[in-house]
């Protein structure tokens, strides 16, 4: 058995605050209380002046395994994001080849199995991710498939895309959408505006995500199904989603660290680091989002960790793949720029960090409760610490250099420890 001794226990679902002592044992978690320190227990974690929390969860990462797994790979995304105090993760589809069909699939979830956190994965909602037909929505559900997203690539076939949604009403998983129109994109992963307009670029407008946003929006309204629309960059997409959730429409939506914490202006300072899809948009639309996180209409906080090689990022910045890591900062991102600037408790910072991604799947995971899993965040809020290195085969990050605050202490999953930084 293992105690955690001291921690302030912040546990959202239950709605936990307190000084609380946590026994685990066997994977679960056996008591919470207050305990005396033992020859009962194999081991103790000191956790007098920090939080215990549930381990996080990530709805949206790439972990490039099968077919860039030079960039990412299962282990390597694994332990990257144990380090960050995440034990679940779902990855996105856009793999080589994509899961679209259950032999992918049960390859995929064979190769996760061995990773030392909960790594789950969508199937992609068409075939080929091609937008032209769909996938076996019924047998990739049964094999093993948590919901369906063609992530990265908008469904513009919007007959297909409401059949798509009716079916995963009927399986009652969610549906997660990327929104960018690329018929108004001229050159993708930066905000089309004055940043754009001084390097030369076209750049993405907002029309693009905030057209796709509104439309998914009614069409999750006309079906009732449950849709997740991914990563939101700009004012108009928060409230388009405010409005829909007003009119009873079943829809999540996230946010990312780098959408809530820069701006288009870091493209300037970070180049190719700073280019992701959707783009960096201006400041008024970061406080928008800030605001749709502080009063709910953002429900979740999802990375978008996606992984790109070196060699890959140097490339122009017209010509270089959009996208960032982001399972090691998110955690310091959310105290930093949400809890210490006053948009979020750390228990509502917490809520869409942990228990609102694993409502979205249905997962048992975001919680800590007597007789639950034993996934398992330990950190310290008050502790700052300094981006320098990341456990990820990949460093494309702009906050590299950043002194942050929220250090990872211990992340426990099923009861062991998987990471641990003393």
């Amino acid at each position: 058995m293992l105690l955690i001794k001291d921690g302030r226990l912040i546990d959202p679902r239950g709605g936990t605050d307190e000084v609380l002592d946590v026994v685990v044992d066997g994977g679960r978690v056996k008591n919470i209380g207050k305990f005396q320190r033992g020859g009962q227990y194999d081991e103790i974690l000191e956790a007098g002046g920090k939080v215990v929390a549930p381990g996080l969860v990530d709805v949206h990462v790439h972990f490039r395994d099968p077919g860039f797994t030079h960039k990412e790979d299962v282990f390597s995304g694994a332990r990257s994001a144990a380090r960050g105090g995440y034990t679940t993760v779902v990855c996105m589809a856009n793999t080589k080849p994509v899961v679209d069909n259950t032999d992918t699939l049960d390859a995929v979830l064979r190769r996760a199995g061995q990773a030392p956190i909960h790594v789950l994965t969508v199937a992609a909602v068409t075939q080929g991710m091609q937008g032209r037909a769909l996938t076996d929505f019924r047998a990739l559900r049964a094999a093993g498939a948590v919901g369906f997203s063609d992530d990265g690539i908008p469904i513009m076939d919007t007959a297909l895309l409401l059949e798509a949604m009716g079916l995963a009403r009927e399986l009652d998983v969610p549906v997660s959408l990327h929104e960018e129109d690329p018929a108004l994109i001229g050159s993708p992963g930066v905000n089309r505006g004055a940043v754009s307009q001084a390097l030369g670029l076209f750049g993405a407008p907002v029309v693009s995500e905030s057209s796709m946003v509104a439309r998914d929006c009614m069409l999750a309204l006309e079906t009732g199904a449950t849709v997740n629309i991914q990563h939101i960059s700009c004012k108009k997409s928060v409230e388009c989603v405010r409005f829909a959730k007003g009119l009873g429409a079943k829809v999540v939506a996230e946010a990312t660290p780098h959408h809530f914490s820069l701006t288009e202006e870091s493209v300037h300072t970070h180049g190719t680091l700073a280019k992701m899809n959707p783009p960096l948009r201006r400041d008024e639309d970061r406080h928008s989002i800030l605001t749709g996180l502080a009063d709910g209409t953002l429900d979740i906080i999802a990375t978008d960790h996606a992984p790109h090689a070196r060699e890959e990022k140097a490339m122009p910045l017209d010509k270089a793949p959009s996208g960032i890591i982001g399972l090691e900062t998110a955690l310091g991102l959310g105290v930093c720029n949400l809890v210490r600037r006053g948009h979020l408790t750390l228990m509502g910072l917490l809520e869409k960090m942990t228990a609102n991604p694993a409502a979205l799947y249905g997962l048992d995971a975001g919680y800590i409760a007597e007789g639950g899993p034993a996934d398992i965040l330990i950190f310290d809020d008050r502790e700052s610490w300094t981006v320098t290195e990341f456990a990820s085969k990949s460093a494309n990050s702009p906050f590299v250099g950043q002194t942050l605050y929220g250090r990872v202490h211990a992340t426990l999953c099923g009861g062991k420890l998987v990471y641990r930084n003393d």
